[in-house]
């Protein structure tokens, strides 16, 4: 995905205003960069080298800001892949959970999982412990195709 579309900008939108905030032209540059990186699962700092090409006055500070807020917001989800750094990628409405992630231990690449794999392995665990899951989240640790070939 390249660009925003019009109804997500208006869901984006909305959900702000809802909780008092505007969509501005900065935080607006921070999600097109998040969604325009789709799948790379950017640092903070990643991600305003990324937005400081379209938005070139737009300071670190307010990057972090930013996310903050849009996490706070549940518009973005912050990601920990054990490597000393946060992570950001938009949140799907689509998705119950987070989705799974395969994180080669030689090249540091992030590899998305389709699909939410552990439906059933929630439901026992939610019966035998009568526990009421609110989400998950499932890191697999490995060798990627392309470090394995070399």
């Amino acid at each position: 995905m390249s660009k925003i579309s019009l109804d997500r900008i208006n869901e984006l939108k909305e959900i702000l205003k809802n909780r008092g905030y505007k969509l501005t032209p900065q935080r607006r540059a921070i999600i097109n960069g998040i969604i325009d990186s789709v799948g790379t699962h950017l640092t903070a700092e990643e991600l305003y080298d990324v937005v400081k090409k379209k938005c070139p006055e737009i300071g670190l500070a307010t990057i972090y800001r930013t996310l903050q807020l849009l996490e706070d917001t549940g518009i973005v989800c912050k990601l920990d892949f054990d490597d000393g750094c946060s992570r950001y990628e938009l949140a799907n409405d689509n998705e119950k959970h987070q989705h799974h992630h395969l994180i080669c231990s030689k090249c540091g690449k992030v590899i998305e999982v389709e699909g939410d794999l552990l439906g059933e392995l929630e439901k026992l665990i939610e019966q035998k412990y009568n526990f009421d899951i609110q989400d998950h989240s499932l890191k697999f640790y490995g060798i990627c195709e392309e470090c394995r070939k070399k």
